[in-house]
């Protein structure tokens, strides 16, 4: 669990709701039902105007990496890779067979196979890495749901103060009336712009740096396959891992 996502996002709403309640409004003047159906409604429906299904549900999945991101075994990696280059150097690269069966990570799992079928080194880096540029590209392109997000929200907050302000004008003759239209038109507004801000932005830049972390393990993984598979030094291997931690 990442507390500190889930201490954000309660922090950056608390300073608004006791900036609102120091600055003596009512806190229920900030809970504006219209107003919240026209951001999430116009944001979401933009987005999947925009967006393929496919991205735009990957997307939906990947919000819960927020709170929860996935769990990354560096050091434990760097120590699976180092057993197995002793195992490769005493009993050969087939001695890897058995192990390869049980890797539960299909990623390092299509590393070791490509191992044991005595794949070249540089065909093993280029195989690998065509893995991990597909897999970033389409994380990236679904954490970019979030982005788009943020820009679209405050725009849509816009729209919905100038419904509020039709309203307003369409019955200036009606006080009882004017307080409702105004409302929508500054709480529109104010989700727009802090839904954007506390929320769409700050989730997609979470999410980019997930990925990059995710990335720079997997490109752990393959230097130490490709590392195996020219023999190097266990050692060495080790030390160059690390590398990737430090």
């Amino acid at each position: 669990m990442d507390f500190l996502s889930l201490i954000g996002l309660l922090l950056g709403v608390a300073a608004i709701l006791a900036g609102q309640y120091l600055e003596g409004g009512n806190l229920s003047t900030l809970l504006n039902g219209p107003a919240i159906l026209i951001v999430l409604g116009g944001t979401f429906g933009a987005v999947m105007l925009q967006s393929p299904l496919r991205t735009f549900l990957r997307g939906m999945r990947m919000t819960g990496w927020v709170f929860v991101p996935p769990k990354l075994q560096t050091e434990q990696a760097i120590e699976k890779m180092v057993s197995w280059s002793n195992i490769a150097r005493k009993e050969g690269l087939l001695g890897l067979e058995n192990i390869e069966e049980t890797e539960t990570d299909p990623f390092t799992r299509k590393g070791l196979q490509l191992l044991v079928d005595g794949s070249e080194p540089d065909n093993i880096r280029n195989i690998m890495d065509v893995d991990i540029t597909t897999k970033e590209h389409h994380d990236l392109s679904a954490a970019r749901i979030f982005e788009s997000m943020g820009g679209y929200s405050p725009t849509i907050g816009i729209i919905g103060a100038v419904l509020g302000l039709i309203q307003v004008m369409g019955n200036l003759s009606d006080p009882s009336k004017l307080g409702g239209g105004i409302a929508v038109a500054f709480v529109a507004t104010i989700y727009g712009v802090a839904s954007a801000n506390l929320v769409f932005l700050p989730i997609a830049n979470k999410l980019k740096s997930i990925i990059h972390t995710q990335v720079r393990y997997r490109e752990m993984i393959v230097e130490g396959v490709v590392s195996i598979a020219e023999g190097e030094n266990p050692r060495n291997i080790e030390t160059k891992l690390l590398g990737f931690i430090r």
